[in-house]
């Protein structure tokens, strides 16, 4: 008759479990880069998407009053009636379903009238780095330039 061992040294080395962490690290971390990188890209396609849904939103509030909100009104006049003069009585809205948000980076966006290039109006998002100018994910996202 042949004996049977039941006692199994079947768990895994020390050294076999360091590797095991190591390859999971190195899998997260560069999972992790991956990420940021696509959070920029998201950040800056919601900043350019706001910008696109305020501009639609302005055009109504012209087709209403006859008029952009002046810089001082600014875009809160597409949620609420303004309070600053001049204040149309054809004002019709809310022109947009929220308050105006920040930008994606925490930052409020800048409107003003007229804008650049004799455009009727501007608005920017200064990006990651709140200021004007900039390159890369710090370049501003306006609602003049693609």
């Amino acid at each position: 008759m042949r004996k049977i061992n039941l006692r199994s040294d079947g768990g895994w080395t020390f050294m076999e479990t360091l590797v095991a962490i190591a390859i999971v690290l190195v899998l997260t971390s560069s999972v992790g880069f991956v990420a940021i990188q696509n959070l920029d890209k998201a950040r800056r396609a919601t900043a350019r998407s706001q910008i696109d849904s305020f501009s639609v939103a302005l055009e109504s509030f012209y087709i209403d009053c006859g008029r952009y909100p002046t810089t001082e009104q600014g875009l809160s006049a597409l949620w609420q009636r303004p309070v600053v003069e001049p204040v149309s009585p054809f004002w019709n809205g809310p022109y947009i379903l929220r308050p105006i948000p920040k930008d994606p980076w925490g930052n409020e966006y800048e409107y003003r009238v007229p804008g650049p290039y004799g455009l009727p109006y501007g608005i920017r998002s200064f990006a990651a780095d709140g200021r004007e100018g900039g390159d890369g994910k710090d370049a501003d996202i306006t609602s003049w330039e693609n």
